[in-house]
């Protein structure tokens, strides 16, 4: 069957950074990609790292720095994806996802789109 019913859906926001090695290699806050293209993956985890940081000790919200640093359009919905089933998501993303428990936050995950850090919500 290749629709997911509603209980194996996953409701989950996300922090995307893109760098060079990113698919598409633009986004809203970089529209002709000049910093995408020169961002190394290295200097993307980094940046998410410290990000996932001040999310996890409470210095900042996830949906605020969604919003200000993600490159996904999402960011302004506060990183929010919506509901996603099985197979509607890079399969490392959706594997990070569903292996989370709501509320969690993941470490670093890396899919054809860039670094991503994903929160579970529901």
């Amino acid at each position: 069957m290749s629709s997911s019913s509603a209980a194996d859906k996953v409701r989950a926001s996300h922090i995307l950074i893109k760098h060079t090695g990113s698919r598409r290699k633009f986004s809203w806050k970089d529209p002709e990609g000049q910093v995408i293209s020169k961002a190394t993956r290295d200097a993307a985890v980094s940046q998410l790292k410290s990000l996932r940081e001040d999310i996890v000790s409470g210095k900042a919200k996830f949906g605020e720095v969604a919003s200000r640093y993600s490159d996904c359009s999402s960011a302004k919905r506060g990183g929010d994806l919506g509901s996603f089933g099985r197979g509607q998501m890079q399969k490392p993303f959706e594997d990070a996802t569903y292996s989370l428990k709501v509320g969690e936050i993941s470490d670093i995950v890396d899919t054809d789109s860039g670094v991503h850090i994903i929160k579970r919500t529901g």
